[in-house]
């Protein structure tokens, strides 16, 4: 059974960065394609960033694309999404999602998510 834990969200200012990080157990982690997606309060469910099978191909959203960057570390079972130049529109739910082989999960497989907020 997959399951996925993220961590490191926070409290930051406009401009800063964050790590997040989601700790995938219970499969082979370079069969699956791991995306991020984010919700604010009020807003529709965003894809963020995706990386398919065995790193194959990455993805993001226009509106992060310069400032995000997603990768994999298997001996770790570990995604990660770096981000960058951090804005008030980042702020969000962000949760893991995974799903065998290709972008973008469908997100029956997540994680309970790490809070992003970004305020001067």
């Amino acid at each position: 059974q997959v399951q996925l834990v993220e961590s490191g969200g926070g409290l930051v200012q406009p401009g800063d960065s964050l790590t997040l990080s989601c700790a995938v157990s219970g499969v082979t982690l370079d069969d699956y394609a791991i995306g991020w997606f984010r919700q604010a309060p009020g807003k529709e469910r965003e894809e963020v960033s995706c990386l398919s099978h065995s790193d194959k191909s990455t993805h993001y959203a226009n509106s992060v694309k310069g400032r995000f960057t997603i990768t994999r570390d298997n001996a770790k079972n570990t995604v990660y999404l770096q981000m960058n130049n951090l804005q008030p529109e980042d702020a969000a739910l962000c949760c893991g999602a995974a799903e065998q082989w290709y972008c973008w999960p469908t997100g029956n497989v997540r994680g309970q998510g790490t809070q992003v907020t970004v305020s001067s």
